[in-house]
């Protein structure tokens, strides 16, 4: 085994999800992850907390792409726009990984700790974007709210993504949940009135 061997991450991240995929998360320990991918234990953890960060670890990149996208976008644009702007990068980063994202987003579903660390990844995402918003100058009720519901537009676009078999691409769908979300808003204006 070699001491410098190339790409290490990448070949743990193939390794974990191959080895998540035969066996289940539960049953899969980092030993053999490391063995799979031909590097030591240590080599994991100098990569990894543990080995549910190799299914999380690309959550903190996510967010920065989303926040850049908030931040880029033009100073006209309402706070729901520059979600959706983020949204859209966001999109772009998981069509272009498809299958990869399929068969991660598998594992997860299959384990209900898995399920958790997700929901608390996306509240994380939520915060970054709320914190983004507020950079803009939106006030804490919006920003917050905008924030909870790109992550909710984001959930629903990506689940008919996955139940679809990626067949759609997923940008259409996350304007599918905008378009409802305005037909909802027109809707509840005016019944308030």
């Amino acid at each position: 085994m070699g001491r410098w061997e190339p790409n290490a991450r990448g070949r743990l991240e193939q390794a974990a999800l191959e080895l998540y995929v035969e066996r289940g998360y539960e049953q899969t320990p980092v030993a053999e992850i490391a063995s799979r991918a031909g590097l030591t234990e240590r080599t994991f953890f100098r990569h990894f907390a543990d080995k549910r960060e190799v299914l999380f670890a690309g959550s903190g990149r996510l967010a920065e792409l989303c926040v850049d996208a908030v931040a880029a976008a033009p100073p006209t644009a309402t706070p729901m726009d520059a979600v959706a702007a983020a949204l859209d990068a966001a999109a772009g980063v998981f069509e272009e990984r498809g299958d990869l994202v399929r068969t991660r987003q598998g594992v997860i579903d299959a384990n209900a700790e898995l399920r958790e660390r997700e929901l608390i990844k996306l509240a994380s995402l939520s915060t970054a974007l709320a914190d983004a918003l507020r950079e803009r100058g939106a006030d804490e009720l919006t920003a917050g709210l905008t924030a909870e519901t790109a992550v909710a537009v984001l959930k629903v676009a990506f689940g008919r993504w996955m139940d679809g078999g990626q067949e759609r691409p997923l940008r259409p769908l996350l304007c599918e949940c905008f378009d409802v979300l305005r037909t909802l808003s027109a809707r509840g204006a005016v019944g308030a009135g």
